[in-house]
């Protein structure tokens, strides 16, 4: 994914933050992560450079909607992990869920690197 952006960018004339570059790659883990862990693998993994941001897509073949998960199971402890919606979320625009027509869903992002 790096590297797709990096070339993306390769012109000379644009300048992508490497922070913002940063916060493209853990979307992109978290993205498919989700996708292995609770989506039955992940189908299809997208990665266009789209004027100042990365766009990414994930499909993977559950139809289940992703959901922030509650910070505390039912006996009050932390939870360990279930931060991976939320973090998408905070760091991502113009997050887009589509069902696909064979099954399965297509989670759609767009990060601003600039």
């Amino acid at each position: 994914m790096e590297r797709a952006v990096t070339e993306g960018y390769g012109d000379g004339r644009a300048v992508c933050d490497t922070h913002a570059l940063s916060d493209a790659v853990l979307v992109a883990s978290e993205l498919t992560t989700n996708a292995i862990l609770h989506g039955g693998g992940v189908t299809d993994f997208r990665v266009d450079v789209v004027g100042p941001g990365v766009r990414l897509s994930v499909s993977d073949r559950s139809d289940e909607l992703p959901a922030p998960a509650p910070p505390a199971d039912p006996k009050g402890r932390r939870r360990v992990g279930g931060h991976g919606w939320s973090i998408i979320c905070r760091l991502a625009r113009d997050v887009s869920v589509a069902c696909l027509p064979t099954g399965g869903k297509r989670i759609s992002v767009l990060i601003p690197l600039s």
